[in-house]
């Protein structure tokens, strides 16, 4: 088959980029949603909105993290099954993840609903604040199953071949949301609920083909009559802890950063410390498409026992990596004062704030790519223990240490530096780990 084909030809650059190019489009385009959120939000309809939108966070990211590991972590184990030569219990394994993401859906939305109000109530937010709330968690919570079957499908294309459809998708979802948000917010006056449907219904573009995608039985991945392995769902938990503990720990960091602020500077800061975490999360989406891109190669190769094409890929990928990391450092340098403009006003505190944070954050770009790939590299050979070491270290460990070190010796500042700091740490201990695992997987 085509998709066979694929995984057959020479690991070269241009063959590694037919991977990874489009995924790497894929996540620069879905890094748009939420900072598209953030811009109509803002400009629309007004900080308040705009800071609700950072307090529901941590529930969005509780529904991403269970999404992404489920994703991650399942499309490791099957394409190591299809490697292995094991077609038709990689496709009822496949099926079967589904299933568990459709049911997991929506256990999550009855569970965010019943405790949204509770949720909301603990945190003494002014009543306009709590509103805009629940007004948008209300609303994008209807989407949990959509949303946990666009992660899923947009990688399970990836590996059966569909690099192409996955990034047609993301690209159509990302236009639906920008084109929605426009007229949910500004023409219908829906407000932040509108932004919220918006993102909804450009998940579920994924969802959907995927759904009709995957009915296809001349696809290398299809829909057959699923079996319950425990041990398939268990793997794909394990494989992808690392990516789950990323997604959530980064709304726990979130907050943890607003209140820092909020402490040194007040609401200027947490407006320009949320700029700041647009501008990183669209740079460092680049290096999670990529970890995505090759996942399946470095998955199917491992279980093929290909050593020598193993060896090249992994290789080759940290150049490609470094040289990204160069390239991201100087875009993000020349364009910061433009970029923060989209947000805020030039002149004003937070404009000056953001540009200010933006310099010194954007260090962290020569090492995040690094860390990225080293977890999704474990994650794609099935050590989802040393995975999720290196991601809860990046993402938690030393940016917790960091936060409580930095801002005190330094002031503002201090927190500006917190993120670097905390990649820098973690690209160490990612080379050690890269170098003491590397006679075991022979790369």
């Amino acid at each position: 088959m085509q998709n066979e084909i694929a995984y057959s030809r020479p690991v070269t650059l241009t063959n590694i980029l037919k991977f990874a190019v489009p995924t790497i489009a894929m996540s620069v385009f879905m890094s748009f949603y939420t900072m598209v959120d953030g811009l109509f939000v803002s400009n629309l309809i007004g900080t308040s909105a705009l800071s609700a939108l950072n307090l529901v966070y941590p529930v969005i990211a509780l529904v991403t993290a269970i999404s992404t590991m489920l994703a991650t972590g399942g499309s490791a184990a099957i394409m190591r099954k299809m490697g292995e030569g094991k077609p038709d219990e990689a496709k009822q394994d496949f099926t079967f993840l589904i299933l568990v993401n459709v049911l997991t859906g929506l256990v999550m939305c009855g569970l965010g609903y019943l405790f949204m109000g509770k949720i909301f109530g603990s945190m003494s937010l002014s009543p306009e604040v709590s509103a805009y709330c629940w007004e948008y968690l209300s609303r994008y919570l209807l989407f949990t199953v959509p949303i946990l079957l666009m992660n899923n499908f947009t990688l399970y294309m990836i590996a059966a071949g569909k690099a192409s459809l996955s990034l047609l998708c993301s690209v159509a979802g990302g236009v639906t949301n920008i084109v929605l948000d426009y007229l949910f917010i500004a023409v219908f006056r829906w407000g932040i609920g509108g932004a919220a449907v918006a993102t909804g219904l450009g998940y579920s573009i994924t969802a959907i083909v995927g759904l009709l995608v995957f009915s296809n039985r001349n696809s290398l991945l299809h829909f057959v009559r699923p079996v319950c392995r425990p041990q398939t769902l268990g793997r794909a938990v394990t494989n992808g802890c690392s990516e789950m503990a990323t997604a959530l720990v980064n709304g726990i960091i979130t907050l943890m950063f607003n209140w820092t602020m909020l402490k040194y500077v007040g609401e200027d800061g947490v407006a320009a410390i949320t700029i700041i975490s647009y501008v990183l999360a669209f740079a460092g989406s680049l290096y999670a498409g990529y970890a995505y891109g090759v996942a399946p190669m470095l998955s199917f190769y491992y279980g093929e026992q290909n050593h020598e094409k193993l060896r090249k890929l992994v290789r080759t990928s940290l150049k490609i990596i470094g040289a990204i990391a160069a390239a991201t450092v100087l875009v993000s340098l020349a364009v910061t004062e433009p970029l923060v403009s989209i947000f805020a006003r030039p002149g004003t505190p937070v404009y000056d704030l953001a540009v200010a944070g933006n310099r010194i954050c954007s260090l962290a770009l020569l090492f995040v790519g690094f860390n990225i790939f080293a977890s999704g590299m474990f994650t794609a050979l099935s050590n989802g223990l040393i995975s999720a070491v290196l991601a809860f270290s990046r993402t938690f460990v030393f940016t917790l240490i960091a936060m409580l070190v930095l801002p005190v010796i330094l002031g503002v500042t201090g927190i500006w530096l917190a993120t670097p700091a905390a990649e820098l740490a973690a690209v160490v201990l990612s080379a050690v780990m890269l170098l003491k695992y590397r006679r075991r997987y022979c790369y």
